[in-house]
């Protein structure tokens, strides 16, 4: 063996995220595990259907991701969902209203991420504070909207087409959501003056400040998107769904956060990559497949997504804690 393939090994060792690592061997064991519950868990048709399930989670967190690359948290997460499904659905009538419905809900959603983003970044208020605050302000303006009952506006064809169609036979559109969504914020990440200083503010933001970037404007826009992420995600779920409904985006808050932290990502901020994300998503899937076929019922699925969240933060937050 040449010294250059010898010193080449350990350097392509070193690249591999060993949390993302561990993600993906947890994948495959949830797989054997599930193979034994029911003998459809490993047919392409089955798999094919979590990829499905796992895009709407997928759209949603990485959004969620952004905002934690950046050290903060967006708790508005649920009524963003919310806001995208409901407002999508509402404006969904007539030619001109499904042209407009699935770029309105996804505004709707950004103009709330820009509210947490102000807030956060030029009123220095928690992130956890103002995103809780708007969310409590955007179900308020939902209920008010709905008058406490399930809307009764559906989804636009668009927003269906979006959600079940195929533009790729045997490929669901999605997926394609979920790729384009994906695609998006690596180039961001990886490729762009942008995504390095979202890497930095988490690291460190005065460094950042002082090579003279303009951190604020990064973190209003870096909660702007993850508004947009979120609403998108509800505007998929409404398509998916026929409809939109009340708190239908509440059992998304521990998910998004989980597969974000299992997928490698410090919660502290400047650590994470959209591969570890992917990882966190489809375990997540698995996982919440595995257990609707044991029958555990939700408030059992939420205790085990907040020991998962424990878990890592115990591994992760220790860990930057002590450098």
């Amino acid at each position: 063996m040449s010294d250059t393939a010898v010193i080449a090994k350990p350097s392509l060792l070193r690249r591999v995220d060993p949390a993302v690592a561990t993600a993906f061997a947890c994948i495959v064991a949830l797989l054997f595990v599930g193979s034994f519950y029911s003998r459809n868990f490993l047919s392409p048709e089955y798999l094919l259907q979590q990829m499905k399930v796992a895009s709407f989670l997928g759209v949603i967190a990485s959004g969620m991701m952004l905002a934690i690359l950046i050290g903060q948290i967006d708790l508005s997460l649920p009524w963003l969902v919310t806001v995208g499904a409901m407002m999508s659905c509402a404006v969904g009538h007539g030619p001109w209203g499904a042209a407009f419905a699935v770029p309105f809900g996804i505004l709707c959603g950004v103009a709330i991420g820009f509210v947490n983003g102000f807030g956060v970044a030029y009123l220095r208020i928690p992130s956890m504070i103002i995103t809780l605050a708007t969310n409590a302000v955007a179900q308020g303006f939902m209920v008010v909207y709905t008058g406490g009952f399930s809307p009764r506006d559906s989804a636009s064809p668009v927003m269906r087409y979006l959600a079940t169609g195929f533009a790729i036979p045997g490929l669901p559109n999605a997926v394609l959501c979920w790729a384009a969504v994906a695609l998006a914020t690596v180039i961001m990440l990886t490729r762009t003056t942008f995504g390095r200083a979202i890497y930095g503010i988490g690291n460190r933001e005065r460094a950042v400040y002082l090579s003279g970037v303009d951190t604020r404007r990064v973190v209003l826009f870096v909660f702007a998107i993850s508004g947009g992420a979120s609403a998108f995600g509800g505007v998929l779920l409404a398509g998916y769904a026929s409809k939109a409904a009340q708190s239908m985006g509440d059992a998304y808050l521990l998910p998004a956060i989980a597969a974000v932290v299992l997928g490698g990502a410090s919660i502290l901020g400047g650590r994470g990559t959209y591969l570890g994300t992917v990882a966190g998503v489809l375990l997540i899937t698995l996982l919440q497949s595995i257990l609707s076929v044991m029958q555990i019922p939700e408030f059992g699925r939420q205790i085990i997504y907040g020991l998962v969240i424990i878990c890592m933060l115990l591994l992760y937050g220790r860990e930057r804690v002590s450098r």
